[in-house]
C-alpha cells in the first residue's frame, strides 16, 4: 500500500464513525468491544475527574489514529484494539504529571508508540498463542514514569500488619468498588460502580467475574496482612479483576474448571502486585497492569497442558481469537 493510500485510509476514520472507534478503544481496556460499555466507561472517567476523561480520550484517539496512519489492520482498529493502550497511557501520564500542554504532547507521542509496540508484540506473541494485552502500555508508561524528572516518586509500600488486616464495612465496600475502578486509575468508589455497570452491559459473565475477583482479591490482600489504606484504594485488586475477565469471559471456555482456574489466577495476582510494587518503588515506578499481563500469559501458556474441560489443548482459544482480544463475538466493524 502506497503512502498516499495509507493517508486516505487514515482519513476514513475522521468521520462520525471515529466516535464509535473511540468508544471501543476505551472499552477494550476491559477486553470488550462494546461501544455502550465504552460510553459508560467514559462517563466513569469524567465522573472521577475531567482531566482523566480528557487525557483518556486523547490517548485512545492518538493511538488509533497513529495505527490507521501507519496502515494497521482496519478490522483491529475498528474494534478498538489500537486504542486501549493509548487510553491507559494518557490517564497514567496525567495522574503522574498533571494536566499541561507538555503532558498532552507526551500523551500523543506515547500513544502513537503504543500502536507500534502493539504491532510488534502481536507478531512475537501470536505464534506462541498469547495475546498482547496491556504490555505496550506498561512499557511506554513505565519508561516515561521512570525517565521523567517531574514525575513524583511513589511512596513506598507500607509495612504489612501481623495476621489478618481488619477493614471496616465502609473500607471493604470502597475496596470492592475501587478494585474495579482502578483498572482506569479511578479512585472514587462510585466511578467503579459505573465501570461495573458498563461490564454488565457488555457481558454478564465478565461483570460477575469482575465482582467475584474483587471479593477474592480483597480477602487475599487482607489474609496477607497488606496495608488497609492501599487495600481500600483498590491497588491490589484491579489486576485480579482483569485476570478474571480475561480467563473466564475471553480466552477460555467457561466451565467450573476454568472458573476455579481463574480464581487461582486472581489469588496469585495479589502477591505478584505487592511484590511488583516493592520492586518498582525505588525507581519511582508502579506495577501498572504488569501483574495482570504476566499472570494471564502464564495461566494461558499452562492451560493447553492441563487435561480438564475448558483448559485442555482442544478447548484452548484459536490464534484468531487471541488477536481479537475481546469477549464480543460479533464481528461488527464500522
Amino acid at each position: 500500500m502506497s503512502a498516499v493510500q495509507q493517508v486516505v485510509r487514515a482519513q476514513d476514520w475522521l468521520s462520525p464513525r471515529a466516535g464509535l472507534v473511540q468508544l471501543r478503544g476505551i472499552a477494550q481496556v476491559a477486553l470488550t468491544s462494546s461501544p455502550w460499555a465504552g460510553l459508560l466507561f467514559t462517563v466513569a472517567l469524567f465522573v472521577d475527574g475531567w482531566r482523566i476523561g480528557v487525557y483518556g480520550l486523547l490517548g485512545a484517539a492518538s493511538s488509533a489514529a497513529a495505527a490507521a496512519l501507519l496502515g494497521a489492520e482496519r478490522q483491529g482498529v475498528g474494534k478498538g484494539l489500537q486504542g486501549y493502550c493509548g487510553c491507559l497511557t494518557g490517564i497514567a501520564l496525567v495522574v503522574r504529571l498533571g494536566a499541561s500542554w507538555q503532558t498532552a504532547v507526551l500523551t500523543v507521542l506515547g500513544a502513537a508508540v503504543c500502536s507500534v509496540l502493539s504491532a510488534a508484540a502481536g507478531r512475537l506473541l501470536t505464534p506462541l498463542g498469547l495475546p498482547v494485552l496491556t504490555a505496550p502500555y506498561c512499557l511506554v508508561a513505565g519508561a516515561l514514569t521512570v525517565a521523567l524528572p517531574n514525575a513524583p516518586v511513589v511512596a513506598g509500600a507500607a509495612a504489612r500488619v501481623q495476621g489478618f488486616t481488619d477493614l471496616t464495612a465502609a473500607e471493604a465496600g470502597r475496596a470492592f468498588c475501587n478494585n474495579i475502578g482502578q483498572i482506569f486509575f479511578l479512585d472514587k468508589w462510585y466511578a467503579g460502580l459505573i465501570v461495573l455497570a458498563g461490564l454488565f452491559v457488555a457481558s454478564r459473565v465478565a461483570a460477575l467475574a469482575a465482582m467475584g475477583a474483587s471479593a477474592v482479591a480483597l480477602l487475599t490482600a487482607c489474609a496477607m496482612g497488606l496495608p488497609a489504606d492501599r487495600i481500600a484504594e483498590g491497588l491490589y485488586g484491579y489486576n485480579a479483576v482483569l485476570c478474571a475477565i480475561a480467563l473466564t469471559a475471553v480466552f477460555l471456555a467457561l466451565t467450573p474448571w476454568t472458573a476455579g482456574y481463574a480464581a487461582l489466577a486472581v489469588v496469585a495476582s495479589v502477591p505478584f502486585a505487592a511484590a511488583w510494587e516493592a520492586f518498582a518503588q525505588p525507581s519511582g515506578g508502579t506495577p501498572f497492569t504488569w501483574p495482570f499481563t504476566v499472570t494471564t500469559w502464564l495461566f494461558l501458556a499452562a492451560a493447553p497442558a492441563l487435561d480438564r474441560p475448558g483448559l485442555s489443548f482442544e478447548k484452548a482459544p484459536s490464534r484468531k481469537h487471541l488477536r481479537e482480544n475481546t469477549f464480543e463475538k460479533a464481528d461488527v466493524t464500522p
